[in-house]
């Protein structure tokens, strides 16, 4: 099954705020994290993205469209980055969380989401 393993933003995250040594140290986890589920043939595609001052949203209502600036609130409904992940169940996926590294300098949250299946 494929699931997106969405890293869920904080407040620092939105203000780019990622204090050093820990961006480093994080990244060097990462780094080994991803080779991790590289190795394991679950990884498709990661990426982190940028704050969403930097995002537009596109806003429908019929036939109207209307462009919204970033930035965008409450962080913690957004998204910082992600995984794209194929794995046997839910609960692969689950204990591949569970050994991540934290992807933010305090407290963060991982969601895990199902794709359809067509």
């Amino acid at each position: 099954m494929r699931v997106m393993v969405l890293v869920k933003a904080t407040d620092d995250s939105e203000k780019g705020l990622f204090p050093e040594p820990w961006t480093t140290e994080m990244m060097a986890a990462m780094g080994k994290f991803n080779d991790a589920l590289r190795d394991a043939g679950i990884l498709l595609m990661a990426d982190g993205l940028q704050p969403s001052s930097q995002a537009k949203r596109v806003a429908f209502d019929g036939p109207g469209r209307t462009v919204i600036d970033g930035p965008f609130t409450p962080a913690r409904d957004l998204v910082a980055g992600f995984w794209l992940w194929e794995v046997k169940d839910m609960e692969e996926a689950v204990a591949w969380v569970k050994r991540c590294p934290n992807p933010m300098p305090g407290p963060s949250e991982i969601e895990i989401r199902p794709f359809y299946d067509l």
